[in-house]
């Protein structure tokens, strides 16, 4: 194993472990991102033969896709069926959304908000998709790096409540991150992914600014 393969699949471990941080009290989750990132240009500047995943010039031949812009939009559906149904069965769920985001996200300012979701979406493909997922594929199938990849980045968002609740957010996002992790396998760009995260995200915070405000 050269070098930067064993980097890359110490990064891949140290991700996993920061991940499940949460589920021990420890709210560091949110490093797995500047870990992913970090190592991500490290590999990138290593391995200057891999493609590495954020290749703007084809975003236009991806756009021009319609099949793609099918996966785009899935995780908005999936946002609208998740909220659809806790409005109607969990309206705690929307408060919990909201205690879950709002340290990361600046409800009260548009432009700012904007911008954080735009980074933070682009952020998390890069460390999850391009990064975790694609080197997690060296060693495995698609198919299981994709659900491996979506177990460990579902249980980084997890936060403290109700069982129902906490499990009804974390099986939505399972749901869109092997969506993202699909998209990213079609495409080999974080860009692509990125937008249908952004998309989806926008749609999560105008419903919780909604119900909350």
């Amino acid at each position: 194993m050269n070098s930067n393969r064993s980097i890359s699949l110490v990064a891949l471990i140290v991700m996993t472990i920061v991940s499940f941080s949460n589920l021990v009290g420890v709210n560091i989750a949110g490093l797995s991102v500047i870990v992913g990132i970090t190592f991500f240009f490290i590999h990138r500047k290593l391995d200057k033969r891999d493609s590495d995943g954020l290749d703007i010039k084809v975003i236009r031949t991806y756009v021009k896709q319609k099949t793609i812009w099918l996966w785009i939009a899935l995780p908005l559906v999936m946002n609208i069926i998740c909220f659809s149904l806790a409005a109607v069965f969990l309206p705690e769920f929307i408060d919990h959304i909201h205690s879950r985001t709002e340290f990361v996200i600046s409800f009260d300012k548009l432009v700012l908000l904007v911008l954080q979701l735009a980074v933070l979406a682009l952020g998390e493909e890069i460390a999850w998709r391009a990064f975790f997922q694609k080197q997690l594929s060296k060693y495995i199938p698609i198919i299981p790096t994709i659900i491996l990849t979506s177990i460990i980045f579902s249980l980084g968002h997890f936060a403290v409540g109700s069982a129902v609740i906490v499990s009804y957010d974390i099986v939505f996002i399972f749901i869109n991150s092997v969506i993202y992790g699909v998209i990213f396998y079609k495409t080999n760009n974080a860009w692509i992914s990125t937008i249908s995260h952004f998309i989806a995200n926008v749609f999560s915070i105008i419903l919780i600014s909604v119900f909350i405000f």
